[in-house]
């Protein structure tokens, strides 16, 4: 059989990255090998230690300027990373030894770019007064948010919408969503 590995790098709080290593917790085909932050007190890292994932932290310098991430992620064979919530810029690197997706809370290319992350985009789209948002499921190039669109998913905004109803809505969808796409990006089902 087939068995893919992926490692998660996350920022925050890791309710997704959660998600994600409970629905492939029974899989046979998918392993969540790893969980990596650049944040020592990133939620996230508590999430992944409970549900058994190995969890690495680690500075911007070891991203961006040492092979150290690299090689240990190939040390490891992993097949795929998934950004859930990391928010700095992937440096190429990475982007050119792995396949990385990332979840953004919005329809791209509306509401991306640097800066654009959480509740900020979800306050852009309350202000901007947009019917509709959503998740958008992309590969990661060396630019915030401009890779191929894998998938996406929308909700309605209604006009009596807070940024935070906003919020819940698109985490329904990133819950939802999220785990069956990194399935079929790892396959080559999409």
């Amino acid at each position: 059989m087939d068995v893919k590995k992926i490692a998660i790098f996350a920022s925050g709080s890791g309710t997704n990255a959660q998600n994600i290593i409970e629905y492939f917790s029974d899989n046979e085909r998918v392993i969540v090998d790893s969980l990596w932050t650049n944040n020592p007190n990133a939620y996230a890292l508590e999430r992944a230690k409970m549900l058994g994932a190995e969890t690495f932290v680690f500075t911007r310098d070891d991203l961006v300027n040492t092979p150290k991430l690299v090689e240990e992620l190939k040390k490891r064979n992993v097949n795929l990373i998934v950004l859930a919530g990391f928010l700095w810029l992937m440096p190429l690197n990475l982007i050119q030894n792995f396949k990385v997706i990332n979840i953004h809370p919005a329809l791209l290319p509306k509401y991306g770019g640097k800066g654009m992350y959480g509740m900020k985009v979800h306050q852009a789209v309350v202000e901007n007064k947009e019917n509709e948002s959503g998740i958008s499921v992309h590969f990661v190039t060396e630019k915030y948010d401009e890779g191929e669109i894998v998938f996406q998913a929308k909700c309605e905004v209604f006009p009596s919408d807070t940024p935070e109803d906003v919020a819940i809505k698109v985490h329904e969808l990133e819950y939802k969503y999220f785990p069956e796409v990194i399935e079929k990006v790892l396959f080559g089902e999409n």
